[in-house]
């Protein structure tokens, strides 16, 4: 059923690209019932304005807190058309029609970002804002609500081509979006207050929904929702996909734990090389060498800026997706001879307090794995020198981002071995083990990592007949005492950190 735009309420706190809705309504003989600073603006359009006070009788009160929260106000806007009741008593007591919102909310979300004043967010509530949406959504069927400045090119095309006619379907669309406005206003706000205490609901609102050309599959449809934008300055490259963002994220949460000039090459969400040393081209050297088989077409993250030398190193491989904080001019000269090749600018660090995963059918949540160990224990038969503790710390920060069972190999600060994903732990090393040798890596000296504890002495027996001389592990075995005699009886370096690093 198409419905005439006869008058329209207009209150907003963003008035970017208002203006020529405002020159429309205008041109189509519309009533328009504003507040403040909204009827400035409509005003200086040279377009009529009703001033709401003028409506209500009663002034802006309580600071502004209260405007247009007054019968004369919802009254024309939940009035149903088709009922002869509201009608009358809308006669009766001399209130109009009111057949367009446009309003949106306070900036809640981005007062919590800007400043730590309880006063200043608080004010950022809005009360008659949300009053406003729900009323005007809740009379779909009569009346058009606009919540949002991202619906104002969609609203100023039905004006235009509709002459301010709207469908049953154009109503109930906008009504839609503005309830899912207000839904994620909601969850900020009681986020806010909640303030990392136990939810009662899952609650979880990320806007900007992007639709991925597909999922982690060609028949599978994905979505991200989130601001990309806030993370990264994309400088180069196709559109990111589903499995890119699963990767790119792996990438940044493993390089961000590294201060030190580092390199990480990701695959299928685990690390393939990683290393850190004095230069980011050596440090690119070190961490391709550690897997160069499973770098093709792998995702590339440095936390310094690329030069012209690595990137004229790194562009001698096929790879997907390179991540680093900052580009030389010369190096994005080389790199960018790739159409497709994908270069973010990562602008800040990734930080989520909290990981989600659906299961059955619920949503489990945890906090994020942000410790690395609580204790360093000497275990074995003597303590650690420099250099294999050094490398024990690298070790345990790479198998923390493997997924389980997982065992990471180190020397010099250099993956040169993994086993991830394995159903035994053995598996994992011999997998690990393999994979040095098939890159010819000398493991004598070397250091190794697990994301659990050994529940058997089998481990350390196998890394000591390898050339490994120093392990770092949770610890928490009943059995663990089987594992720290047999380093001892061989000289072994055993860490005990307290802290398991599954990742399922």
């Amino acid at each position: 059923m198409q419905k005439q735009i006869k008058s329209a309420l207009i209150s907003v706190f963003y008035k970017d690209n208002l203006e020529n809705i405002v020159k429309e309504l205008g041109a189509q003989g519309v009533t328009i019932y504003s507040t403040g600073g909204t009827q400035k603006f409509i005003e200086e359009q040279g377009v009529k304005c009703v001033a709401v006070e003028d409506l209500t009788a009663y002034p802006s009160i309580l600071g502004g807190r209260v405007k247009t929260l007054h019968p004369k106000v919802f009254g024309g806007i939940l009035a149903r058309r088709g009922n002869n009741q509201d009608l009358e008593q809308l006669q009766e007591y001399g209130i109009p029609e009111i057949d367009l919102v446009i309003v949106d909310l306070y900036p809640f979300e981005e007062t919590v970002k800007s400043t730590t004043e309880e006063q200043a967010i608080i004010e950022k509530i809005d009360i008659g804002g949300v009053s406003l949406i729900r009323a005007a959504g809740k009379n779909y069927k009569d009346v058009v609500i606009v919540a949002s400045k991202d619906q104002y090119a969609d609203l100023e095309k039905v004006l235009v081509e509709n002459k301010g006619a709207t469908s049953m379907e154009d109503r109930r669309r906008f009504a839609a979006k503005a309830f899912e406005v207000c839904a994620h206003y909601d969850v900020a706000i009681a986020g806010y207050f909640l303030n990392n205490e136990p939810q009662q609901y899952f609650q979880v609102s990320a806007p900007q929904g992007q639709v991925m050309r597909y999922g982690e599959n060609p028949h599978q449809r994905g979505i991200f929702f989130g601001n990309l934008q806030e993370l990264f300055n994309k400088l180069h490259g196709k559109e990111l996909s589903y499995n890119n963002l699963v990767d790119v994220d792996a990438a940044c949460q493993l390089v961000q734990e590294f201060t030190e000039t580092t390199f990480v090459v990701i695959k299928h969400t685990n690390v393939c090389g990683i290393a850190s040393r004095a230069t980011l081209k050596e440090a690119w050297e070190a961490a391709l060498a550690g897997d160069k088989e499973s770098a093709f077409g792998g995702v590339l993250a440095a936390n310094k800026v690329i030069d012209k030398a690595t990137a004229e190193a790194i562009n001698e491989i096929f790879f997907e997706i390179l991540i680093a904080p900052g580009f030389d001019e010369d190096a994005l000269a080389v790199l960018t001879t790739k159409k497709n090749r994908i270069l973010l600018q990562q602008k800040q660090p990734v930080k989520q307090p909290y990981v989600y995963k659906n299961v059955l059918n619920g949503v489990l949540v945890q906090d994020s794995d942000t410790v690395n160990y609580k204790d360093w224990t000497d275990a074995g038969a003597r303590p650690a020198d420099a250099t294999e503790k050094a490398d024990l710390e690298f070790a345990n920060l790479v198998c923390k981002h493997l997924k389980s069972n997982a065992i990471a190999l180190v020397k010099n600060k250099q993956l040169i071995g993994k086993g991830c994903g394995q159903t035994s732990r053995i598996d994992a090393l011999r997998h690990a083990i393999e994979k040095a040798k098939q890159f010819n890596f000398d493991l004598k000296g070397a250091a190794m990592a697990s994301d659990a504890f050994f529940p058997f002495n089998d481990c350390v027996q196998i890394a000591h007949e390898a050339g490994i001389t120093s392990v770092i592990q949770p610890g928490g075995s009943v059995r663990d005492n089987d594992s720290i005699e047999y380093c001892k009886q061989n000289g072994m370096v055993m860490i005990m950190t307290g802290i398991r690093h599954f990742k399922h």
